[in-house]
């Protein structure tokens, strides 16, 4: 892993090799940024850039990510399989954890969740963890440098691990560099933050993302700019956006279904649109209701005239240009305090049909406000 798989962030990357070279470089560091901006890939490739020896067994190693000397912690769950006493640890799921990170570096925590096989758990990292560095970083390095340990996640640390890695930050064995990858760094013990050097990484450029998708995945220039800019610094969301007959589809399909049907008054069919949304599932209509309120607040922007105000695929500009005139000053706020009443309604478990119906009924109003 190199700094060249990194997206962007060449100022964070100069940065790191400057700490280097100026003979600065902090036991422990810390990178937080909002998610999808990279944090991981630059945490291992600047590992990896500290391990780097120069000699061909290291490239091969660290190119696997296989180097003895670069360990990995992050959040894991506990198995059935596991007795009563067990502390699950890392390597309790380093083949998962393996197959993952050689498959790229970029990922959220569900991905990894389903790579464990917990989506219903909730993932922590233990004191048999903050146990298993002792043990690993007391050794010798195996290559007469250092020995990088990246956190991944710190702030899901139990208290128990989180003391125990404070001992250890706080008397580091010798040659020894921590890199914290953190999304929420606000929840981690303030001792351990005071500890740290943090650095904090910014969105990706969306230059950076438009290259990068015209490169690595084949897109044209046009659709590589209008990914990049929905994407909005989020790697991982340019991704999403790539997938053929996503979430996404079908809710601009349900979108659409209601506005048209509000328009039209339509209220039979209203009612069997609510009854669509009634089988989704909780967590999805929630979803539906944060795509609807983008989708809403889109088409107020489009009425401005002006691109760079816009986020919105091909599909969402089409039908944009015809109904964006509906949705003006007098009727976007309602519309958005609708939305955001039903998504305290369902969270609160209210009947699916009743809310969406009701929802679909005071559209065909809102809609009138011009």
């Amino acid at each position: 892993m190199s700094f060249d798989e990194v997206i962007g962030q060449k100022e964070a990357e100069e940065r790191l090799k400057q700490l280097v070279k100026e003979e600065r470089l902090p036991h422990a560091l810390m990178l937080c940024g909002p998610q999808g901006c990279g944090k991981l890939p630059l945490a291992v490739a600047f590992g990896c850039y500290l391990l780097d020896n120069g000699t061909p067994s290291a490239k091969a190693m660290l190119a696997k990510l296989e180097h003895p000397d670069l360990h990995f912690s992050y959040p894991t769950i506990k198995l059935p399989s596991m007795s009563a006493e067990h502390k699950p640890v890392s390597d309790d799921f380093a083949k998962e954890w393996h197959e993952l990170v050689m498959g790229g570096l970029y990922f959220t925590m569900e991905e990894w969740m389903a790579a464990m096989g917990g989506e219903n758990q909730q993932a922590i990292i233990t004191a048999g963890e903050s146990d298993d560095l002792v043990r690993k970083l007391s050794l010798k390095s195996s290559q007469g440098g250092y020995k990088v340990s990246i956190v991944w996640l710190p702030e899901r640390m139990n208290i128990e691990c989180a003391n125990k890695l404070l001992k250890l930050i706080e008397e580091p064995p010798s040659q020894t560099v921590f890199i914290m990858v953190s999304e929420e760094p606000d929840k981690l013990l303030e001792t351990i933050r005071s500890r740290v050097q943090r650095i904090d990484i910014k969105k990706i450029d969306n230059e950076d993302i438009e290259q990068a998708l015209i490169e690595q995945r084949g897109i044209s220039p046009e659709d590589a700019h209008r990914i990049a800019r929905l994407a909005n610094g989020n790697w991982m969301k340019a991704l999403d956006e790539l997938q053929v007959g996503s979430e996404n589809e079908m809710f601009l399909d349900m979108y659409i279904m209601l506005m048209r049907l509000a328009y039209q008054r339509k209220i039979k069919d209203l009612r069997k649109w609510s009854d669509q949304m009634a089988n989704m599932g909780r967590e999805k209509q929630k979803r539906w209701l944060t795509f609807f309120m983008r989708m809403t607040r889109e088409n107020f922007m489009y009425n401005f005239g002006d691109e760079e105000l816009v986020y919105m695929t091909q599909r969402e500009e089409d039908f944009a240009k015809n109904f964006a005139r509906f949705v003006n000053e007098k009727n976007i706020l309602p519309i958005c305090d609708l939305a955001n009443l039903a998504i305290r309604d369902i969270g609160q478990n209210a009947n699916g049909k009743i809310v969406f119906f009701d929802f679909a009924l005071q559209m065909i109003v809102l809609l009138l406000q011009n």
